[in-house]
């Protein structure tokens, strides 16, 4: 039923109904209860959203476009604060959440895009062309973890924050360095990397990262060749597994594995658990990110806090509001938490 044939059968006006759904503080308790009574019994259950939205031309809905398939982001820790502090600032200001993922196939057409108020874009999109529909759809966009053009953003310097904690190591003594990275290259294999396959800087947060540990090695006089830094194509715990197992099976055995995540670092310090390998006598780890666990592994993981949680509040606050803050590119702070891992 429609609202203007519900109004006709209980004989009130279309407004009236209108605001027994959407303003319930124009009518008395009682003629309210009344219409939603009889509402109910004829089927009926508010003015379509859908129409209302088109009306307003708002449908109080951000969208967060995500870099990798969507069931990534509900195991991934960093990924996982990052949202809480979305959906934090999102609620407070009665907004609902859009998930999209830029994974989807080139030939896929959607549209959902349109749903969305503004845009928050989690990760260099390599314009693809769900990044670019949003673009097109003039809407307010932040970008996160990338810049593009002269969209608003939010980062952290990966390149100092790499290089301080890496600095950090060298000068405790480290001086057979391992460097376990993820998605360096355009590659779903774990191992080696060589120079020609690395991302350039402007695509990759972990390309940044690399750069830091390298100059932090030559500032120190460590040397570090390609052929002591690893790629590992997803921040996920299996594949660290796997890396980690390789890497501890050198000889000599590093003194130290330098880890670009906080997933990364906890299995390199299960593998050498199990294989008895003492952290940090004979091994020093150190991660990025400090995710919940990094505080409560035995031992305890040294790492760069990048607290991403307020990133996504950040991001959100950026997207809602229409102030000049909204327009900057805005750089947190990070820090380096020393704790028994190195």
């Amino acid at each position: 039923m429609t609202l203007k044939s519900v109004a006709a059968a209980l004989n009130v006006s279309t407004a009236t109904i209108s605001n027994a759904f959407n303003r319930p503080d124009q009518l008395s308790q009682a003629l309210r209860r009344k219409i939603l009574t009889e509402c109910k019994k004829l089927g009926y259950h508010g003015p379509n959203a859908t129409a209302r939205t088109l009306r307003r031309g708002q449908s109080d809905a951000i969208g967060v476009m995500l870099s990798d398939p969507l069931a990534y982001y509900f195991t991934d820790p960093v990924a996982s604060q990052f949202l809480t502090g979305i959906a934090e600032v999102l609620e407070q200001n009665r907004k609902q959440l859009l998930l999209l993922s830029g994974a989807e196939s080139e030939d896929r057409k959607g549209g959902i895009e349109s749903l969305a108020d503004g845009f928050i874009v989690y990760g260099s999109q390599d314009e693809n062309q769900l990044f670019m529909r949003v673009l097109e759809t003039g809407k307010p966009v932040v970008t996160v973890d990338f810049d593009y053009k002269d969209y608003p953003s939010v980062n952290i310097d990966n390149y100092q924050a790499a290089f301080n904690i890496a600095h950090y190591l060298f000068n405790s003594g480290c001086t057979r360095p391992v460097v376990l990275g993820i998605r360096l290259i355009d590659s779903k294999r774990i191992g080696r990397i060589v120079e020609d396959e690395l991302f350039e800087e402007r695509e990759s947060i972990s390309r940044r990262r690399l750069n830091g540990y390298l100059d932090a090695a030559k500032d120190a006089g460590v040397d570090l060749p390609l052929q002591q830094i690893w790629h590992i194509p997803q921040n996920n715990h299996q594949l660290a597994l796997q890396a980690a197992s390789e890497v501890l099976s050198m000889y000599p055995l590093p003194d130290c594995v330098i880890c670009m995540s906080d997933v990364v670092a906890t299995a390199v310090l299960n593998v050498a658990h199990d294989r008895k390998i003492r952290v940090p006598d004979q091994l020093k780890v150190v991660g990025f990110d400090d995710i919940p666990e990094a505080s409560r592994i035995s031992p305890s993981l040294t790492t760069v806090s990048q607290h991403s949680i307020e990133k996504g509040r950040m991001a959100a606050k950026k997207v809602l509001s229409g102030g000049p803050q909204a327009k900057t590119k805005t750089l947190l702070p990070t820090q380096l938490t020393v704790r028994q891992s190195s």
